[in-house]
């Protein structure tokens, strides 16, 4: 077949070459056992050969909805990528731009464990039932599994039952499954499970708890939403294989379709949602994931390392929360340490041996230790206050209101003061996925004219988590750290 021809498509050679090779088919029905077992290993092959697609848009354009399902080379990658981790046993993800024909992917994948692999159960899920199964809707993945079966030449169409949310070969016992909301991860163990959209979920660790047993080989699909959300912790965390499909990777896209994209769309859209930009910003997200990726790009011995430390603790409850350390010196920071289901005085022994490591250091000093009081740390504070670094141990109440025509109450005073810390540049972050997830989510708002940022409740119920990193970041910026008179030194002589 000569090159086709993806921005002017001519699919009536695809056609004819289709019907020529079904003629020899069923002149030697002999063919078919050996052809089936080719199939098996070769679902690339398959849906070249056979699979059809349905575009409703495609009229507009003098063609008709049903056409070929011709792959394009990242297509490709694609289906043998997530064929490599069902046989693998991994978990995976898949980061895309919009408008990929990754649905019809997923189904074509889905449809083919269906028909030559015996006993498998594929799953789908969704954060609506409606796009999982609708009947009547093309948007809904089941009706493009339906119609994808529907469309195979009767050879390859499997003996199969198609009710609502389920689809069953009754020759070999496979299967599709759905399942949508609350209910995604409930049902039966899965071969293949493909968590559509799931940037989007509204509780995502719940889901991916339930999903934890359900499937050797989970898969999130879907266009990013930002930095404060699992998906994209999970996509940085190195801990599951990552596949890309940027509209770059489309020859049916060039240029000019991406300039009409950010003439007609809203640039938040085109950033997250074409250009995969995690870093988009939002108008309620206070602080800019473009100047956190800057600092975290930033190391240690780029960077001018001057003044005391200042350390800050966000403690949290007995729960899935963490209890979080953060040590900054001018615009050097050092990972953080996190700790969970420790009570007050041992977080307390926790910070003193890090303060001591701090203090070996040449020329290094401490000017403040700094816990918030809102909360469950005050049993640490308590017990800082009789050790020995007592005299550098403020404690602050961040609800506290503040008098500067600027700034609600402490907390956004604190924030106002980390943003302009990283605006100003020449900073050093940690590399920490889960720390940029926190720190460019929050979201702010103004009351009675004054800057308020969203609180750990209201983020927590939007997030399922407190955003205890981003938190012990901006105590360092509480302003009211000056309690001791001098900082504290190690010397030749020991602390001083």
């Amino acid at each position: 077949m000569a090159e086709f021809d993806w921005k002017h498509p001519d699919y009536a050679p695809i056609w004819k070459e289709r019907t020529e090779r079904l003629e020899r088919i069923r002149a030697e029905p002999a063919l078919i056992p050996a052809l089936k077992e080719f199939y098996k290993d070769n679902p690339i092959k398959f849906i070249t050969d056979w699979g059809c697609t349905f575009d409703p848009r495609n009229p507009e354009m003098g063609l008709e909805a049903v056409v070929p399902f011709v792959l394009f080379p990242k297509q490709e990658e694609f289906v043998a990528f997530v064929f490599e981790r069902w046989r693998a046993r991994e978990d995976w993800l898949c980061e895309k731009s919009r408008d990929m024909g990754l649905s019809w992917l997923c189904v074509a994948i889905a449809c083919h464990l269906l028909i030559f692999h015996k006993g498998t159960v594929t799953g789908f899920g969704s954060r609506k039932e409606e796009y999982v199964d609708k009947l009547g809707d093309p948007k809904s993945l089941f009706w493009k599994a339906r119609k994808y079966l529907e469309l195979l030449p009767k050879e390859f169409r499997p003996n199969y039952e198609a009710p609502h949310m389920r689809i069953v070969n009754a020759d070999n016992g496979s299967s599709i499954v759905g399942e949508a909301g609350d209910n995604i991860g409930r049902g039966n163990r899965t071969s293949v499970y493909f968590k559509d959209e799931s940037a989007f979920y509204e509780r995502p660790e719940a889901i991916d708890a339930a999903l934890s047993q359900t499937s050797n080989c989970k898969g999130d699909v879907s266009t990013v939403n930002g930095n404060g959300n699992p998906f994209y912790r999970k996509r940085h965390s190195g801990k599951v294989k990552v596949f890309t499909f940027h509209w770059k990777d489309d020859p049916r896209k060039d240029d000019a379709w991406y300039q009409k994209q950010k003439e007609s769309l809203d640039p938040v859209i085109v950033a997250q949602e074409i250009d995969i930009d995690y870093n988009a910003s939002t108008s309620d997200s206070f602080i800019n994931g473009d100047m956190v990726q800057q600092a975290m790009s930033r190391g240690p011995g780029e960077i001018e390392v001057n003044g005391p430390w200042v350390v800050a603790i966000d403690a949290a409850h007995y729960g899935d929360d963490e209890s979080v350390v953060h040590f900054r010196r001018g615009r050097l920071n050092l990972p953080q340490k996190t700790y969970r289901k420790i009570d007050g005085p041992e977080l307390a022994a926790r910070v003193e041996d890090e303060i001591g490591y701090l203090l070996a250091m040449p020329g290094s000093a401490l000017s403040a230790i700094v816990i918030e009081l809102d909360g469950p740390g005050v049993s640490c504070y308590d017990t800082l206050k009789r050790g020995k670094y007592k005299d550098y141990v403020v404690g602050v109440h961040t609800g506290a209101r503040e008098k500067d025509s600027k700034n609600y109450n402490l907390r956004a005073k604190m924030w106002r003061n980390a943003a302009a810390y990283l605006e100003e540049g020449g900073v050093c972050l940690h590399n920490d996925a889960e720390f940029k997830s926190q720190i460019c989510s929050v979201k702010y708002r103004y009351k009675d004219g004054l800057l308020l940022m969203q609180d750990k409740k209201e983020y927590k119920k939007d997030y399922g988590k407190s955003p205890d990193r981003a938190d012990a970041f901006v105590l360092t910026f509480t302003e009211r750290v000056n309690t001791a008179s001098e900082p504290l030194k190690r010397g030749l002589r020991g602390i001083i």
